[in-house]
């Protein structure tokens, strides 16, 4: 049963297959339920591979496809690690992505491009698996570079608008830029370790690795990661992803390419063992970064960005977790925050469609009488992701603040005041979306048109929606089942727990935070929809990121560009160029002069040809 799991990018990969292939003639909707059924039947091999494991002896697996690439003295295989990482990661990608996809064939209706959105998703998913369940670093940089060029595709899905085309570039840039950290990574691990293969690497790292080589070894993996899963200094391209269709926001998002860098840091848990500094770089990182986009997120006005910079906030929450050593409180926050974020995005897209393609806050109010589903499910992920006990967050997002707090008090009270963050900002957006008098009806002072009565999503839009609300409520239950499950991938890496009567304290405080934030939203907010100086232009401006990196390297990179083809190519290169064919053509002009065409001329040449020779040997004898 556990080797059943190759069938899983099997079955993503035959989905694209016969969607590139037959999917014109298919058309709508037939190419959904195609994509859809594909990733469904990866879900189900991924509970059979699940149930496998549990009655294996061996927790660790590996399933040899075939010998692949050899680098100097090393064998990379094409081979799969199943083991109850990669497994517990594979159940929630696939799982979720299947519910994006039954959402999207609703979604997505009478899109010109309905056929290829499928395509680009179904390559996504089989990406996303390759890289969970690679054996080694390098099949993993084959899925890694997948969900690269796949997240390029679908962010800019509406190329036609510049915005959009301009947002797929900037996410593929910013990942390419953390790719050099994998590569780093790769090149130590082969040049000292002679093995890319996560297991070998885990047990001769801390012998074979000198302690700086071990920390630029993480810190590049941290690099990796920062690019993919959005972390400071890389986080920049993931708002600008709301450009894509928001079925691509959900997917990216929730289940599958935010949570990559978070499953490398945390495969390589055995080395970021050995590098105390490595690791304290990793929690700064991911405190800091959830913090500051939380606080971006309080001043959005479009639905789509609060989410984003709230998923930017959430990793960070992991990131954090990992440098921590809570590896384990990463993955349960991981797998809880993709129901609730994956429901979020949905919720956004069903209030999106309803409303036309509506997208600021400041044109909603009073839908919760309008779209009674909608409003019921978001209800539960707002209430989800505030922290509020018993919902799923509440125990995911505490066990990161309990590690948080054995490790470093300072990150601790930083975890804290974001968690109160959280809790405003999802209140506010919750409040200006749902509650209050409609504002949809009426034309705005700056000529934006009133808008039709906003209607309910169809059921193949619904049903993901309560499906998500399902676990995203109740999954709280999964902590101790999954502790237990994955303590064996990070033995002797995990942090010694807290005393019994810490723990209560923490939940408790971490309650009180969740409604405390909430109640502060709804005194600020309640029937209000602008309050400008509760959002200053300096959060709606990202604390001017973007504008400092425009200022620091996109304008000098510009004019340097400029000045390279106005004055180095032309003058110097092309000048270079030109300067050696000039010469050649000069040169040759003068030596056809002495082609003459007269005996006595070359017989000339030759005599003084040999007086110059003899003169040479005479020379040189005496």
């Amino acid at each position: 049963m556990v080797y059943a799991a190759v069938w899983m990018p099997i079955a993503a990969l035959a989905g694209f297959l016969v969607l590139l292939t037959f999917g014109r003639r298919i058309g709508e909707p037939i190419a959904g339920w195609i994509g859809t059924i594909a990733i469904t039947a990866a879900f189900v091999v991924s509970i059979v591979a699940w149930i496998g494991l549990l009655h294996q002896s061996d927790r660790e697996v590996t399933q040899n496809l075939f010998n692949w690439i050899p680098i100097g003295g090393v064998q990379v295989k094409a081979a799969l690690l199943i083991d109850p990482l990669s497994v517990t990661m594979c159940l929630f990608v696939t799982g979720v992505s299947a519910l994006i996809h039954l959402y999207s064939i609703g979604y997505m209706h009478k899109e010109r491009d309905f056929t290829k959105f499928y395509v680009y998703l179904n390559l996504f998913v089989f990406s996303m698996l390759v890289l969970v369940l690679a054996n080694n670093l390098l099949l993993t940089f084959v899925g890694w570079e997948g969900v690269g060029v796949c997240s390029y595709w679908l962010v800019s899905f509406y190329f036609e608008k510049d915005s959009a085309a301009s947002a797929g570039k900037k996410a593929f840039i910013y990942n390419r830029i953390g790719d050099v950290g994998m590569l780093i990574a790769i090149f130590i691990f082969v040049t000292h370790l002679h093995t890319l293969d996560y297991l070998q690497i885990n047990s001769v790292a801390g012998a074979h690795l000198s302690s700086t080589d071990l920390t630029i070894a993480v810190l590049a993996l941290l690099l990796a990661a920062t690019g993919k899963s959005a972390q400071i200094p890389l986080f920049n391209w993931l708002p600008d992803a709301m450009e894509g269709p928001t079925p691509v926001s959900a997917l990216i998002h929730a289940a599958t390419m935010v949570t990559a860098g978070v499953y490398l840091l945390c495969r390589m848990n055995h080395v970021l063992a050995f590098s105390g500094s490595g690791r304290a770089t990793i929690a700064v990182i991911g405190g800091v970064t959830a913090f500051v986009a939380a606080t971006i997120a309080t001043s959005q006005s479009d639905i789509k960005k609060v989410l984003a910079f709230s998923t930017v906030s959430q990793i960070g929450y992991m990131v954090l977790a990992v440098g921590s050593g809570a590896y384990i409180a990463a993955i349960f926050l991981m797998v809880c925050h993709a129901f609730y974020k994956g429901l979020l995005f949905l919720g956004a897209g069903s209030v999106i469609h309803g409303l036309h393609g509506e997208q600021e806050l400041d044109r909603m109010g009073g839908l919760r009488k309008l779209m009674a589903w909608t409003y019921a499910t978001f209800l539960v992920a707002w209430l989800t992701i505030s922290g509020v006990p018993p919902f799923s967050a509440f125990f995911s997002k505490g066990d990161v603040l309990k590690g948080a707090y054995e490790y470093s008090k300072p990150l601790w009270a930083l975890g804290v005041v974001t968690a109160l963050l959280t809790a405003y900002y999802m209140s506010r957006l919750f409040y200006l979306a749902f509650t209050g008098d409609p504002r949809f009806l009426e034309a705005t002072a700056d000529g934006r048109p009133a808008l039709h009565e906003p209607h309910e999503s169809p059921w193949v839009m619904r049903i993901p929606l309560l499906v998500l609300a399902v676990f995203a409520a109740a999954g709280g239950l999964l902590g101790t089942p999954l502790t237990n499950f994955l303590t064996p991938v990070f033995a002797g890496n995990l942090p010694i727990p807290l005393s019994h009567g810490t723990q209560i304290a923490l939940e408790v405080l971490d309650a009180v935070i969740a409604v405390g934030g909430i109640a502060i939203a709804w005194v600020l907010w309640r029937g209000r929809s602008e309050r400008p100086s509760l959002t200053p232009r300096f959060l709606f401006r990202v604390w001017y990121w973007d504008d400092a990196y425009d200022a620091v390297i996109g304008r000098p990179g510009t004019e340097l560009a400029n000045f390279s083809a106005e004055t180095i190519d032309p003058k110097v290169i092309d000048g270079a160029v030109m300067g050696i064919a000039t010469l050649v053509r000069r040169t040759s002009l003068q030596a056809r002069k002495l082609q003459s065409g007269y005996v006595r001329s070359y017989a000339l040449l030759m005599t003084v040809g040999v007086v110059l020779f003899i003169a040479y040997l005479l020379a040189r004898t005496f």
